[in-house]
């Protein structure tokens, strides 16, 4: 047994019974928060009908239960009045309230940008000229606006010159932005691909030198996937910048392929054969009817050119 400082008797078991019961109770409150965040979110993704009220009220949940656990934390170490203490050497505890404030207005804004993105996601859902991507957009750019609004708040809670703050943010901003001029571009063209939607995912296009099947638009890139089976990644700034042609747009597109025949075959015949052959495919449209055509005589074939639409390229 050793005595402290205090004066009073330590056991050194005790204090290490002591810190192993604080870390259990510890590694349970923060196991109680990762739980509840976990299962908010599993329940909204598996019942995507929830209300925007509905939604609302386990966001706030969240936030309140995660504050309850930082709360408890700090009464296990027994570090309230360390905490207290931190606060006054920084001068600010006459401004307790605003950093209380400010906790609470970010948790405002987490509930609220979380009931939002509930609303947009059932307007989306209603609504058949909003895409995946475009929701996506609208969903990250209002989390953006809510979040830079709560932030300024909370600037203006701690100081009077929120104009100068501003001012330095925008010079920063210029800095930035010269140093990352292409970056900038191309997600300025991403926002542009996805709102004026020259195409969308699942259709068959060719961009400049490249074609195959848009399988992804996001805010820096376009991804294709070749009828090789090669996966094309290319910036959305090149993308609109170039030429697009979307085979899909109209939901059919007429083919034309080669076929040689020997000279001695019946043209005719060999034309019929190729028609019938084509009319049999499933995804071939029956109107307007395959169609075959002599092209050209090559050195040791005849060059038939069988035309045919298909739906839905």
């Amino acid at each position: 047994m050793t005595v402290g400082t205090s004066g009073l008797a330590t056991d050194p078991q005790s204090v290490l019974a002591g810190n192993v019961e604080r870390l259990a109770v510890s590694a349970l409150i923060v196991a109680v928060v990762l739980a509840a965040r976990y299962l908010t979110r599993r329940l909204k993704r598996r019942d995507d009908e929830l209300s925007s009220t509905r939604r609302l009220l386990l966001s706030t949940s969240v936030a309140a239960v995660t504050a309850a656990g930082a709360i408890a934390l700090i009464g296990v170490w027994n570090r309230s009045g360390a905490l207290l203490e931190a606060v006054r050497s920084a001068a600010i505890a006459d401004q307790l309230s605003n950093v209380v404030l400010a906790v609470v207005l970010l948790a405002i804004a987490y509930a609220v940008t979380d009931f939002l993105g509930g609303v947009i996601r059932e307007v989306a859902a209603e609504s058949a000229s909003i895409s995946e991507h475009q929701q996506e957009v609208i969903l990250r750019l209002t989390q953006l606006s809510v979040y830079t609004a709560a932030l300024l708040v909370v600037v203006g809670l701690f100081t009077d010159n929120v104009g100068g703050l501003l001012v330095g943010a925008g010079f920063l901003g210029i800095v930035v932005g010269m140093a990352a001029r292409q970056t900038l571009g191309a997600v300025l063209a991403g926002f542009v691909l996805m709102f004026s939607r020259p195409f969308e995912v699942g259709d068959w296009v060719a961009v400049g030198d490249h074609e195959g099947t848009v399988t992804e638009i996001s805010i820096m890139s376009t991804r294709l996937r070749s009828f090789d089976g090669e996966v094309i990644t290319l910036p959305n700034d090149d993308v609109r910048a170039g030429s697009i042609v979307d085979r899909s747009r109209r939901n059919r597109l007429r083919i034309e392929i080669e076929v040689g025949v020997d000279y001695d075959t019946d043209i005719d015949r060999a034309s019929e054969i190729v028609e019938n052959a084509v009319a049999g495919v499933e995804d071939v449209a029956e109107m307007p009817e395959p169609n075959a055509v002599t092209k050209r005589f090559a050195d040791s074939a005849v060059v038939l050119g069988l035309r045919y639409w298909i739906r839905n390229p």
